[in-house]
């Protein structure tokens, strides 16, 4: 799906913080919002092509922000909140016999992404982005994530409440052969997806159809945890 009405080429050079980016675009150095406060260190590169996309905010410090970079020869994007717009589009593909999808549903004392009408229960869908990649394998997360952890937890009280629930792992890029949860960063999350999976959450994980203005999930990828 189409996500950002006006992008432009630019070239990376530096991440003072999280938040922030300096690029070189035509020749000027320009400061941009990063819409990932990930690590994302194995892409942003001092050299590295990178993608903008122009903010419609008048008022704001950063005329653009940094939405999608090219890592060898893929195309990543790697907005935080792209993930959730492209889940929306494709769960109605993925679970075919939901109704009434919305967003930002109340679980417990979580808020899970979606829930879904799913004859006489309900489907609670929790999504991640994955912009991290080594050798052909997509890994998740890229920084220790209490609250994905705290979010596997209610989905699995999903289940025992009878309703059925979901993990979605968005890889915000193609080439990628196999999904893994990454036990260096953050044992407990791999642990925690593990014991998910075995109490009945289903785990999902899908590639995506990148340009430097679009995301649309696109093939399954394997699972392995």
């Amino acid at each position: 799906m189409k996500l950002y009405e006006h992008v432009l080429p630019a070239e990376f050079i530096a991440r003072p913080n999280r938040f922030i980016a300096r690029v070189r675009l035509d020749g000027r150095e320009e400061t941009v919002h990063v819409k990932n406060t990930g690590r994302c260190r194995e892409l942003l590169i001092p050299g590295a092509r990178v993608w903008l996309a122009e903010g419609a905010n008048p008022a704001r410090k950063t005329r653009y922000d940094l939405v999608a970079v090219e890592k060898g020869g893929l195309l990543v994007n790697m907005d935080s909140q792209a993930p959730n717009k492209a889940a929306a589009e494709a769960l109605p593909r993925l679970f075919p016999q939901i109704t009434d999808l919305r967003p930002e549903a109340v679980f417990g004392d979580s808020r899970l992404d979606f829930c879904a009408d799913m004859g006489d229960k309900k489907l609670y869908v929790e999504v991640k982005g994955c912009t991290l990649e080594e050798d052909g394998v997509a890994l998740f997360p890229d920084a220790p994530t209490q609250r994905g952890v705290k979010h596997l937890r209610e989905l699995e009280s999903c289940v025992r409440a009878g309703h059925a629930a979901a993990l979605l792992i968005v890889i915000q890029m193609k080439g990628v052969r196999v999904f893994r949860p990454n036990r260096r960063t953050h044992p407990a999350f791999a642990d925690a997806l593990a014991h998910a999976r075995d109490a009945g959450v289903q785990v999902l994980a899908r590639d995506c159809l990148v340009t430097p203005d679009s995301l649309t999930l696109d093939q399954p990828v394997a699972v392995e945890l």
